[in-house]
């Protein structure tokens, strides 16, 4: 069964903290130097306590990571590129990123692997026996709860989803036994009443204390205003102070229910990835220990679900849309296939189908169909992670399509992804041939060939400018804004001159 890594990722910081190796305070960069955030400023001012307790100022950004095969290293380095949507500590935002760079940063202090580091000073002295640290040890168990989603009322089975970089931040996998055990320590304030201790009293007690507070209005008067402690949202439940930590993947949930005024622990895990059954049964069970009379939590969900559902039926009945009717895209569709990349989420692939386009990001690939103009959609599919999802095309002022923006992130302006150069215009084999001696106008200019993979442009009197593939045998010149060439060829493909486009005019050079 699966269980969110955070509690767990906190509870190991906590054991080098307590060893002097670790401090809540301390800088980031003390620990990780090459650490960068989008801001200078918050670079390095940003501490260990404000990547546990989500004040960063960066808003999730679960795009990146979420099926992604890069190395912790490199998904930590890409943060830099991520825009932030708060200021440094004035607003709760949780973050995987913020948790996975915490066990990232316990990694490098401790000179082992997170995976290693959590099974030596977590689990083997809890004795969390059946607990592990990936889903493709999950799935070698004789016995393990395979992953479900609801997919229109019909529950569906899915393959499981391997998270195993972003580790520190959600890849571990335990069942009820151990979760009890793991409970227990915390209700024990840091260890087992029969075991050794695994965090001090302090730092347990400062894991479950208020640290931030989280915005938003009262939904229910039976559970009070919410503050985030350290992998904790602190709370109360009818006048119990309450400490929970929930999450989920792909076909599962989980839920961490604590009350330590009351000796009471309880983990809710399901192999359905929807719904409010773990909320529903915790409170029930609550309700139940506390000797308190029953909340109706199953009817208030199920009632505001018929609510929600009837409203969006409304819309559709009513025919409420965006959609501008009887347009087309601005250009043929197989000009609009290609890879585009971001320095942070990297790189994003359209691609054509029989049936319009599609688009492909971390090996996950959806069908993407004309909305209006140049904004294609993912169509409904509750098992598509993109689902909905618009994108849109923008096109350059050579006429090209160059960009595509997709709202991979909310909080924040949609990422844009710009076209790559096809990867033969980086090929010696294609680059050779263009390079020479070619004569514009009274001048001569030289196009040389430096390494394998670039070419420069050169001409007497003017500093070296290195070519920067765009499409075809057009190239943009590095540091000459709105300077480009295009070599032009005859019939028989051989390169005869070349057309130079500057603001002032566009002039054409032939091959000596």
């Amino acid at each position: 069964m699966f269980f969110l890594s955070a509690l767990h990722r906190l509870s190991l910081v906590g054991t080098l903290i307590e060893e002097g190796r670790i401090d809540w305070d301390a800088p980031v960069r003390r620990y990780l130097p090459g650490f960068e955030m989008n801001d200078p400023v918050v670079s390095e001012r940003l501490t260990v306590r404000d990547l546990v307790t989500h004040r960063s100022g960066l808003p999730r950004h679960d795009a990146l990571w979420y099926n992604s095969s890069l190395p912790r290293a490199e998904l930590v380095r890409r943060i830099r590129f991520l825009e932030p949507s708060k200021d440094l500590r004035t607003t709760y935002q949780y973050n995987n990123l913020m948790f996975l760079t915490a066990g990232y940063l316990a990694e490098q202090v401790a000179g082992a692997s997170w995976e290693e580091l959590v099974r030596q000073r977590i689990f083997a002295p809890l004795g969390m026996t059946g607990t592990n640290t990936s889903v493709t040890i999950s799935e070698q168990a004789p016995d393990h709860a395979k992953p479900y989603e609801l997919a229109k009322d019909e529950v569906k089975e899915v393959p499981f989803r391997n998270i195993d970089q972003i580790g520190p931040a959600g890849s571990i996998n335990s069942n009820i036994e151990d979760m009890a055990r793991y409970l227990l320590m915390h209700l024990n304030r840091g260890k087992l009443p029969d075991g050794p201790r695994i965090i001090s009293e302090a730092n347990a007690d400062q894991m479950q204390m208020p640290q931030m507070v989280t915005q938003g209005a009262l939904r229910w008067p039976e559970v009070g205003h919410t503050a985030y402690g350290m992998a904790w949202t602190v709370s109360a439940y009818r006048g119990h102070k309450v400490v929970q930590h929930g999450g989920a993947i792909d076909g599962f949930l989980a839920l961490a229910t604590v009350l330590p005024q009351d000796s009471i622990a309880i983990v809710v895990l399901s192999n359905l990835g929807a719904g409010q059954f773990n909320t529903i049964t915790t409170f029930n069970v609550l309700d139940r220990l506390l000797g308190l009379d029953q909340v109706p939590w199953n009817q208030r969900f199920l009632d505001d679900k018929k609510k929600q559902d009837a409203s969006q039926d409304e819309a559709k009945k009513q025919g409420v849309t965006q959609k501008r009717e009887g347009t087309t895209p601005s250009h043929p569709l197989t000009e609009y296939p290609g890879e585009y990349e971001h320095p942070g989420y990297g790189i994003l692939r359209i691609g054509q189908t029989r049936e319009g386009l599609d688009l492909t990001y971390n090996s996950m690939t959806s069908p993407l169909r004309h909305f209006h103009y140049d904004i294609f959609e993912v169509p409904e599919n509750p098992l598509d992670p993109f689902e909905k999802m618009k994108v849109s095309f923008a096109t350059t002022t050579k006429g090209d399509i160059g960009s595509v923006s997709v709202p991979l992130e909310p909080a924040v302006r949609e990422i844009v992804f710009t076209r790559r150069a096809d990867s033969i215009m980086r090929q010696r084999a294609f680059l050779e041939p263009l390079a020479g001696s070619y004569e514009i106008g009274p001048q001569t200019v030289l196009f040389v060939l430096k390494g394998e993979n670039t070419l420069v442009l050169t001409s007497a009197g003017q500093p070296e400018r290195e070519l920067i593939p765009v499409r075809g045998t057009t190239f943009d010149i590095k540091g000459l804004p709105g300077y480009s060439v295009e070599f032009r060829k005859d019939a028989s493909g051989a390169v005869t001159g070349f057309a130079f486009f500057q603001p002032s005019g566009t002039f054409v050079g032939r091959r000596k």
